[in-house]
C-alpha cells in the first residue's frame, strides 16, 4: 500500500466578543458604535485568537430582559439602534484587514418564539437587521436560539416555530445566510418550572426542526452551533450524540462550535437531580413571580445548583469526571467530531465563550492573560485531536496498520 502524507486539518479559532462586554467604554461606544469592534479586533490580536463572533444584542436602553435578571449578561459589540450600512461595513472591514482578525460569524442570543407578539416583533426586526450586517460583513452565518413560547406546549411550539420561525429563516436564505442554533436548554430564562426553555436543545429536536425547515425549502439554512456545556448540563455526552446524528443520517447538521465546558457539582446533583432547584428558588415573592429583576434571577438555580460554567483549560484534568458525563474531554470532544461529522474541518470555526463566573473579570489588563490561556489551551487541543486523527485514519489506515486500543466509546454506560 502507498504511503499517505501526514496532513492534520486544524479548525479555525475564534473568541465571542461577550467575553468582555465592555472592553470599550459605554461613553467612547454609544455615540461611536463602531468603536467598539474596532478594538475588539485589536484585542482578539492581543489575546491569540484568529477570529471573534461577534455579539450583538438589543441595547440595554431597548432590552426586554433587565441585566440584572442574566445569568450570563450580553454584549452588543454589534451596536444595531441603527441600520448596519455601507459606510458602517467599509469601516469595519477596514478594521479586519488592518488587524488581520476575521469575523466568524455574528451571534445574537434571544427568545425568537417569545409568547408576546410586541416583543417578540421587536426580537425579530432586530434579527433582520442582524442579517443585514451579516450579508454587509461578507459573514455567512448568525448565531443564535430559537427560544420557546413557554405559555404553550412543546407540540405546540412546533407550530409556533413553522409559523414564526421559518420565516426568519427564508430571510436569511434571500441574504445568502445560514442560521447556527445554539442547543442551551436556557432553564432559567424565565420564572416558570420549564426547564427546556429553547426547543433546540438536542439531537431528537433538532431533527424534528429540520424536517420542517426541509418542508418549506429552508433546510440548508438550518444547522447547529454546538456547545458542549448543554449537553454535560443535560447528562449527555459528545461521542454519543455525534454518534446518534450520524447513525440518524444527520451528521451534516453540526457546522459550528462554542468551546465552553460545564462542571457539574456532584453535590448539587445530589440535592436536586438534573432538573434543578424547583422550589424556594426566589424568584416568586408571594405567591406569584417578584417583579423585582434580581429576584428573577433565581430562576436560575434550575441550571446553577447543579454546575458551573467552564472556560476551557481552567478545570482540572478529571478522568473520571470524563467518564461520567461531568465535564468536556476536550481531546474526544474534537476527535470524535473529526471521527463522526459531515465537517469541512479547516472551514470550521471553535469559538471560545467565555463564561466562567469567577474569572469573569471587567479588566481589560487582567482578563488578558486568561483569555489568551485557554484561546492557546483551545489551539493546542484542536491541533492534538487533528494529529491523532490524521496519523490513526489516514497515515496508519493508508497502509493497512490499525490504531492501538479503543479509546472512548458511544453510548457505552
Amino acid at each position: 500500500m502507498a504511503a499517505r502524507a501526514f496532513e492534520p486539518k486544524f479548525m479555525k479559532v475564534g473568541v465571542l466578543t461577550a467575553a468582555l462586554q465592555e472592553l470599550t467604554p459605554r461613553e467612547v461606544r454609544d455615540p461611536d458604535p463602531d468603536k467598539a469592534i474596532e478594538e475588539w479586533l485589536e484585542f482578539a490580536r492581543d489575546i491569540g485568537s484568529s477570529y471573534i463572533q461577534l455579539s450583538a444584542a438589543l441595547h440595554p436602553s431597548e432590552a426586554d430582559v433587565p441585566a440584572e435578571a442574566m445569568l450570563d449578561p450580553v454584549a452588543n459589540t454589534l451596536d444595531l439602534r441603527q441600520p448596519f450600512n455601507k459606510d458602517r461595513a467599509r469601516r469595519v472591514l477596514a478594521a479586519v484587514k488592518a488587524t488581520g482578525i476575521g469575523i466568524s460569524d455574528i451571534g445574537y442570543f434571544d427568545n425568537l418564539l417569545h409568547p408576546d407578539p410586541a416583543i417578540r416583533k421587536k426580537k425579530h426586526d432586530f434579527m433582520l437587521r442582524v442579517f443585514d450586517a451579516a450579508a454587509l460583513l461578507g459573514v455567512d452565518a448568525v448565531c443564535g436560539f430559537v427560544g420557546r413560547n413557554y405559555e404553550r406546549s412543546m407540540d405546540q411550539n412546533l407550530v409556533d416555530f413553522e409559523e414564526h420561525f421559518i420565516p426568519l429563516l427564508k430571510e436569511a436564505k434571500a441574504r445568502g445566510i445560514t442560521y447556527r442554533v445554539e442547543q442551551c436548554p436556557m432553564p432559567g430564562w424565565n420564572t416558570t418550572d420549564l426547564f427546556h426553555n429553547n426547543i433546540a436543545y438536542a439531537p431528537g429536536p433538532w431533527i424534528i426542526l429540520h424536517r420542517i425547515c426541509e418542508k418549506h425549502g429552508v433546510g440548508d439554512q438550518f444547522r447547529i452551533h454546538y456547545d458542549p456545556s448543554h449537553a454535560i448540563l443535560m447528562g449527555q455526552d459528545t461521542r454519543s450524540i455525534f454518534q446518534y446524528l450520524k447513525d440518524e443520517g444527520y451528521a451534516f447538521l453540526i457546522n459550528g462550535f462554542h468551546v465552553k465546558g460545564q462542571v457539574i457539582d456532584a453535590r448539587g446533583v445530589s440535592a436536586w437531580g438534573y432538573g434543578g432547584q424547583t422550589m424556594e428558588r426566589g424568584d416568586w415573592k408571594d405567591g406569584q413571580p417578584s417583579p423585582n429583576p434580581a429576584d428573577q434571577a433565581n430562576a436560575w438555580k434550575k441550571q446553577i445548583v447543579l454546575c458551573e460554567h467552564e472556560l476551557p483549560g481552567t478545570a482540572k484534568h478529571d478522568p473520571l469526571a470524563y467518564l461520567q458525563n461531568r465535564t468536556v474531554d476536550w481531546l474526544d470532544h474534537q476527535l470524535a467530531a473529526r471521527e463522526l461529522l459531515d465537517l469541512d474541518v479547516a472551514n470550521t470555526h471553535l469559538v471560545v465563550e467565555h463564561e466562567y463566573p469567577k474569572a469573569r473579570i471587567q479588566d481589560k489588563e487582567k482578563l488578558k492573560p486568561i483569555l489568551q490561556g485557554s484561546i492557546a489551551f483551545v489551539r493546542a487541543i484542536d491541533q492534538a485531536a487533528a494529529c491523532m486523527y490524521a496519523l490513526q485514519h489516514e497515515v496508519l489506515a493508508a497502509q493497512g496498520i490499525p490504531a492501538q486500543g479503543i479509546g472512548r466509546q458511544a453510548y457505552r454506560s
